[in-house]
């Protein structure tokens, strides 16, 4: 059940066409939205969101069309305003993307130190959710077989240009995903960085679209969903977890074939790296709440010493 309560209410601006919506969220318990909010941002320039003195903006492109939403989270209230044909529908799904509806019920945090003293400390760590499945795949497949730095740019680069301009009085220009992802044309993706498996992927997706949000969201288990999702040819399990976990907030999705998540939880654990099938073990007695334990690890502060430098980028494109 949805804790906490939402409300909505006009702004009394004297400009009809500047007017946002208003609401606030206030969670029955402690929540930490921010880490739920900005969890979603894809690098430090993402155009569609940005941390602003302490005020969240996120530009969205919601089935009712596009909004800019201003969040300034805190642990008891959540206050937020929204610009564009999108606004209401953000305000009513804020509860969701602050984690209102992840429930650590029955999660087990005693069965290893770590895990039990960062539980006891963040007891307000929760997973948000943005019920927007098709964003959240696209830029699930920016990032496959890539660093950060690469799928942000190259994130950056298509949203910017081919992305609708937000509502709204935001902080910087910034932009709502594109509108029409197929007429993208080729030579952009290559400009943007995007090696042709993942571009033609996006688009491939893009053409199902429809299809495979309706069967995602009517999915009732993290199983269905990965089959929904896997059944678009150039999405494995990887991009399929990512999908789960920024749309739906997933408690127990785990992405496997991850450059740097098994290493992170079995150093976390043991002390020394293991590879997925280690972390698939390790991870087994909180079934069902697997992602919440490699959240936990990472708001822990425990990091493996570096070994080398960074994996460096790379051009796979033709020249």
């Amino acid at each position: 059940m949805r804790s906490g309560v939402r409300e909505r209410m006009p702004h009394p601006s004297p400009s009809p066409s500047l007017r946002p919506l208003e609401a606030e969220y206030r969670p029955s318990v402690p929540v930490d939205a921010a880490r739920a909010i900005r969890y979603q941002q894809r690098g430090a320039h993402d155009p569609t969101q940005a941390t602003v003195d302490g005020v969240i903006w996120r530009v969205t492109r919601t089935p009712e069309g596009v909004a800019t939403t201003a969040i300034r989270p805190g642990l008891r209230t959540v206050r937020a305003a929204a610009w564009g044909p999108g606004a209401a529908w953000t305000l009513d799904q804020l509860p969701r993307l602050c984690g209102a509806d992840d429930d650590p019920e029955g999660f087990d945090a005693s069965r290893h130190p770590l895990i039990d003293e960062v539980h006891r400390r963040r007891p307000d760590l929760r997973i948000g959710a943005t019920d927007l499945v098709f964003d959240a795949l696209a830029s699930s497949i920016f990032e496959q077989k890539v660093t950060g730095l690469q799928a942000f740019g190259a994130w950056r680069w298509i949203v910017t240009r081919y992305g609708e301009p937000a509502p709204g009085p935001t902080p910087r220009p910034m932009y709502a995903t594109p509108a029409e992802w197929r007429m993208i044309p080729s030579w952009a993706w290559h400009r943007a960085g995007l090696e042709p498996p993942q571009s033609q992927t996006v688009v491939a997706a893009a053409r199902r679209r429809a299809s495979i949000e309706r069967a995602a969201v009517a999915a009732t288990t993290g199983d269905d969903r990965d089959r929904v999702l896997t059944s678009l040819p150039g999405v494995g399990v990887w991009t399929s977890a990512e999908t789960r976990i920024r749309a739906f907030g997933d408690p127990d999705a785990v992405s496997f074939g991850d450059y740097h998540v098994a290493h992170q939880v079995g150093y976390a654990l043991t002390g020394s790296r293991v590879d997925d099938d280690g972390m698939r073990e390790l991870l087994a007695p909180w079934a069902g709440h697997r992602q919440r334990v490699i959240r936990l690890i990472s708001a822990s502060g425990v990091v493996e010493p570096r070994r080398g430098p960074r994996l460096a980028p790379e051009d796979h494109r033709g020249r």
